[in-house]
Formats: C-alpha cells, sequence, structure tokens
C-alpha cells in the first residue's frame, strides 16, 4: 500500500505544527541524533542502584520545596515585634527571620508541610548519599575508570552537609543559634588566622546582623549552584562511561545487559520519584521535625540545654565532647587543641581519605585495568574491612554525640562513658577491621565449598544398606557465575610483582608490603580441575553404597558456566 504526502508536502515533511517545531529545534540543534543515541541507552536493573537515585530525587524534593520557602522568608536580623497567630510569642521582641519562620509555619497555607519536607528531605539526601557511597566502595565501582566520578560523589556528599548545616542555622531559633555560636568557637580555634575568619564572616564580633544574610545566600545560591553543576557532571560522566554492572551470564567486562533509557528506564526513574516524593510528604505530615516555635528566638545569653546538631553533624561534635582538654600557648596565642583536632582537624582528615581511596587503592594493587563488573565485597576482603574499620570510627564518634542522652537513659554516669569512648574511638576500628575481613575470607571458603559441593538441601537420603547423607544440590547458574567470576589472588600477586620488578626504594618497601596485607589470606576460586574432580565425586561418590545405582534424587552434576570454563 503506498502512501502519498499531502498537497504542497514532500515526503517526510511534517505537517503538524508540533512536528514543525520539532523539525525546527532539530535542524539547529541536532536532537534526534543525540537523543537516538542517548536515550536508547542500556541500564542495568538492580536494586542496589536504587540508593543514588533517592539521593537525585531527594534532592529534587529539596529544589522544588525549597523554592516555595524562598517566596515566603525573611533572611533578616532586624528586630521585630510578633504579631502573628502564634499565641505565646505574641508582642516578643525577635529577628525577622525567626518572625517569618513562624509564618510559615502557622499563617502560610501548606508552609509548615513544606518546611518539615525541606527539612526531611535534607535528611533524605545525606544519608541516601552515605549509603551510596557505601555501596560504590564495597562493590568495586570506584576503580578505574571511575575515579573521578568517586571524588564528585564525595564532594558532593561534603557540600550537602554543609548545605544541611546553613539550613538549619537560617529561622534563628534557640537551637539553630545555639549551633551558630558553636560554629564560632570552632572557626576560632584554628591557629592564628581563626579569630580573623570569624570576623569576616560574621561582619564583627559574634553574633552580628550579617550571619543570617550570609548563611541564606551561601544555602540558595552559592552551594545549590555548585550541587547542580556536580550532579550534572556526576550524571554524564556515569553516561560516559556506561554503568556498572553485577557479573551474571552473557555479562561482561565489554556490554550492558539492562533495559533502555526509553520507554523502561524512564518510566521505572520517573515512578520511583514520585515515590521518594511521596514517602517525604508522609514524613513531613505526619513527623514532627525541627518545632521552632518550641525553642523560641535566639538570645546570645542562653543555651538550650541537651542541644544536639542533625544527625550528620554528629560525628565531629562526638569527637569534641570526649576530647581531652588540651590547649598550648605560644607566642602570646591560645592553640586550642581540644576543639580543633575533633572538629576541624580529623574532619579534614577524613575527607582528604575518603578522597583519595581509589588512587591509594590503586598505587598499592597496580591495578590499571578498565573495571564494569561490580565485586561481592566479600571478594576485596582488605577493602571491605578498610571501610567497616572507617565506619565504625563514625559508629563510635557518632554515640558519643549523644553521650549525655545515653548517660540519662542508662542512668550511668557521663563520664564513664566518656572514658570508654575515647578507648573505642581507636580500639572499636582495629576490632572491626579483624573480624570483617576473617568474616569475609570464611565467606570465600564457603562459596568455594557450595560451587564444588553444592548447597545442602536438607533432604535426608538412605541407601540400601542403612546408611544416611545429606543431598546436595548444584547452585543455579548465575549463582555459579557470580562465585567464579573473580581474579585469582596468588595470580594477580604473582604477576603484579613480575610487572613492577624490584622496587628497593623505601616507598617501594612499602608499597610490596601493603600489597601482600592486602590480598594475604583471600582464598582463590577452585581450579578447573579441582571443580572436574568433584562434580565426578557428585557424580559417583554414592555408586559402591548402591551397587553400582545411583538412587533416585540423588546429587546431581552440573556444568560450569562456559564462560567461565573459557576463563580458566
Amino acid at each position: 500500500m503506498t502512501t502519498t504526502a499531502p498537497h504542497g508536502a514532500s515526503a517526510g515533511t511534517p505537517t503538524t505544527k508540533v512536528g514543525k517545531a520539532a523539525e525546527w529545534a532539530d535542524d539547529r540543534l541536532g536532537l534526534a541524533a543525540m537523543g537516538k543515541k542517548n536515550l536508547r541507552k542500556i541500564f542495568p536493573d538492580h536494586w542496589s542502584f536504587m540508593l543514588g537515585e533517592i539521593a537525585l530525587w531527594s534532592f529534587v524534593v529539596l529544589l522544588l520545596s525549597g523554592v516555595f520557602l524562598t517566596l515566603w522568608f525573611q533572611p533578616s536580623m532586624a528586630e521585630v515585634t510578633y504579631q502573628g497567630s502564634y499565641d505565646q510569642f505574641r508582642g516578643i521582641e525577635m529577628s525577622q527571620a525567626f518572625a517569618s519562620a513562624l509564618h510559615i509555619s502557622f499563617d502560610v497555607r501548606g508552609g509548615l508541610l513544606m518546611r518539615q519536607m525541606h527539612h526531611w528531605a535534607a535528611m533524605l539526601f545525606i544519608a541516601a548519599m552515605m549509603i551510596h557511597l557505601l555501596r560504590v566502595f564495597f562493590t568495586g565501582a570506584h576503580r578505574k575508570p571511575r575515579e573521578l566520578n568517586w571524588v564528585i560523589g564525595s564532594l558532593l556528599l561534603l557540600l550537602g552537609t554543609l548545605e544541611g548545616f546553613t539550613g538549619y542555622s537560617l529561622p534563628d531559633d534557640l537551637l539553630s543559634g545555639t549551633g551558630i555560636r558553636a560554629a564560632d568557637g570552632f572557626i576560632k580555634s584554628i591557629p592564628v588566622v581563626g579569630t580573623y575568619v570569624s570576623f569576616f564572616l560574621f561582619g564583627g564580633e559574634f553574633p552580628g546582623e550579617s550571619i543570617i544574610p550570609r548563611l541564606y545566600t551561601i544555602h540558595v545560591l552559592l552551594i545549590p549552584g555548585l550541587l547542580l553543576a556536580l550532579i550534572a557532571a556526576h550524571m554524564l560522566l556515569l553516561v560516559y562511561h556506561k554503568h556498572t554492572q553485577w557479573p551474571g551470564p552473557g555479562r561482561t567486562e565489554t556490554n550492558v545487559v539492562g533495559y533502555p533509557m526509553l520507554p523502561v528506564y524512564a518510566a521505572k526513574a520517573g515512578g520511583f520519584f514520585f515515590i521518594v516524593f511521596g514517602v517525604t510528604a508522609i514524613m513531613g505530615g505526619i513527623l514532627t521535625l525541627n518545632p521552632v516555635w518550641k525553642f523560641g528566638p535566639y538570645d546570645p545569653t542562653k543555651v538550650t540545654a541537651g542541644s544536639q546538631p542533625d544527625w550528620y553533624m554528629g560525628w565531629p561534635d562526638g569527637l569534641l565532647r570526649i576530647m581531652p582538654g588540651w590547649e598550648s600557648h605560644f607566642w602570646g596565642s591560645t592553640w586550642s587543641w581540644n576543639v580543633f583536632v575533633p572538629v576541624i582537624l580529623t574532619p579534614g582528615i577524613m575527607f582528604t581519605l575518603l578522597l583519595l581511596l581509589p588512587f591509594v587503592e590503586s598505587w598499592i594493587t597496580g591495578d590499571k585495568r578498565e573495571h564494569h563488573l561490580l565485586q561481592r565485597p566479600r571478594n576485596a576482603p582488605t577493602r571491605t574491612a578498610f571501610m567497616v574499620s572507617l565506619m565504625t570510627f563514625y559508629a563510635m564518634a557518632w554515640m558519643a554525640g549523644g553521650n549525655d542522652l545515653i548517660a540519662i537513659k542508662l542512668h550511668a554516669s557521663i563520664n564513664q562513658i566518656t572514658y570508654y569512648l575515647r578507648v573505642l574511638v581507636f580500639v572499636g576500628p582495629l576490632i572491626a577491621f579483624i573480624i570483617a575481613r576473617r568474616w569475609c575470607i570464611s565467606l570465600q571458603r564457603h562459596d568455594n565449598e557450595m560451587l564444588l559441593h553444592g548447597y545442602e538441601s536438607g533432604v535426608l537420603m538412605r541407601t540400601a544398606e542403612g546408611e544416611y547423607y545429606e543431598k546436595h544440590l548444584p547452585l543455579p547458574t548465575d549463582k555459579a557465575y557470580a562465585i567464579t567470576v573473580r581474579d585469582d589472588s596468588a595470580a594477580t600477586l604473582e604477576a603484579l610483582e613480575a610487572e613492577d620488578g624490584t622496587d628497593e626504594s623505601r616507598l617501594g618497601k612499602l608499597r610490596g608490603k601493603l600489597r601482600e596485607i592486602y590480598y594475604a589470606d583471600d582464598v582463590d576460586k577452585p581450579t578447573l580441575e579441582e571443580y572436574d574432580e568433584a562434580q565426578a565425586h557428585l557424580a559417583h561418590g554414592h555408586d559402591s553404597a548402591h551397587d553400582g545405582h545411583i538412587l533416585d534424587g540423588d546429587d546431581a552434576a552440573y556444568e560450569l558456566p562456559p564462560s567461565d570454563r573459557d576463563h580458566h
């Protein structure tokens, strides 16, 4: 059947207004070719990949709710007399910032919901980024060629934390004012330049009249702009490098198995956005967060009893609480180690270490290959144990941030809790490293056992002679594949040593020692000979007991995935 174009129009020429507009844009921007390539891009599918999406969609909720709040919030420290609808504060002097926070909460339709959605989204944004970062590191997704994307993600976490602190400080209530007072002390603890930085930031002595407007500019303009730029770069690099995927049949380092962007992945991602938005809205509607009307306006002469920062700032606060009161005096200046070390120096060191992790690991291992298949955490015991030790340090410091509440709830001595945590913050990570590493190695042995002998089915078999044994069943092909697709540590270490040669310098000796530690005690997967021998044993292990006949339902041998047999 032949179709002719309408009179006056050539074949392929759009006739509708939408079609003409699309053609006009395509002639000037080349959208069709770019869209055809990228909108059909394949993305793998796994539940753990949604952690990054939660962070992304939480940021979108932050932007939407933040735009709403900026329409009514007034970032001014000018004194006004409150005449709003909240009776308890009527006639009280307060800053315009706090008065506008009360106005949004009680007089703007939907204002309190938006305030709480904004705050909950910030909590969710930082939590999702932290868990996403852990997923990336534990699975080896930070390795070449994604080191720069790891750096960008780490910067996003840092900026998200600073954004949360600036937003938490804006209402100018007694709790947030106490936080700003603490921040002023932290800044002043910086040796030599601390007081100058504080005067510059506050526009004079604390509290001044400039800090809220300046924090507002940082909160709504500077940091969001940096976040948007870094998120865009993060997503572009994700598309350029292609998404990592879990090992499985048909999945290699050179392909991606999954769903195209349109229509499948876009529909799933869009639906997930509404889930995140809906959950955030429910939390904002039924879970009270930051009730500034209970705290009252900030007064520099008062401090909120039991005041604590938002959870993501709890670990430096905990380090501050357990740090001994050390100070030094040099040339007429006081160096407050008891404040500078836990709040400025240690977080700086931890963040720098976080940024450098992919490069340090690459230097130790000497691995310069590109990696697009993810690793199971157990198959990199030292890397997994190292991150677990960092998590334990974070947990101990975070726990110290609530030492007063722990003492109250457990009816214990706050001094004893503080002394214990001073020890645990150093000993805990070491114990966690040892346990996590041994645990990973044990799981490697367990995987090899299941690969060679199958998994325990729980079914007891009885031979004609009365012998009992448990029936073992072969692993599913995809699970057997996931176990076998990994490098042999011994062979890798030998190849790296042969490639690098002998480096007798101190740095070379240190690198060699760290490399030995990194690969020490790793359990290599079974060789092809061991695998074939185990399968023969499974197939014929009970022949003698059965007089040459295998009972019905007995163990069956199974074939190694072809790709892994080729790999061997």
